[in-house]
């Protein structure tokens, strides 16, 4: 991976078993970065515990690490998570209001047309967890 980019979170150790390492890392959004974050609420700050392969023995519970993921499986989680199901939105109700003429029978539709797409990431998530590792650095 040294030749490959990475996106990186810093974290702590929060429990290890024999399996996996978690890892409490502090999610931040633009705005919590922001220099104005105070003045409109927008401030959006979350921790989020990642789970990573223990194959690191020398690791205990309290120890600051560093946690990566190949940028490109960053771009995929994109588009699995927001980009696919916007296009199958637009596309859905675009055809049904053509075909309609009703938009909220269309709105709906659209709505409810998302429901498979889930299912199938639901149902494909053993898969799409081996293939979205994070390493400890």
């Amino acid at each position: 991976m040294a030749n490959t980019r990475n996106i990186e979170h810093a974290g702590v150790v929060h429990s290890i078993n024999n399996e996996f390492i978690y890892v409490k890392i502090l999610s931040k959004s633009a705005c919590a970065a922001c220099h104005a974050k105070s003045m409109c609420g927008m401030s959006d700050m979350k921790e989020k515990i990642i789970e990573v392969e223990n194959n690191i023995q020398h690791l205990s519970i309290g120890d600051e690490v560093t946690v990566l993921l190949r940028e490109s499986l960053g771009f995929k989680a994109l588009l699995l998570g927001y980009l696919v199901p916007f296009i199958i939105l637009i596309v859905v109700l675009a055809v049904l209001v053509i075909i309609t003429q009703n938009e909220l029978l269309s709105g709906l539709c659209a709505l409810f047309s998302l429901i498979p797409y889930y299912v199938i990431l639901f149902l494909l998530k053993s898969k799409i967890r081996k293939e979205f590792k994070f390493v400890i650095k």
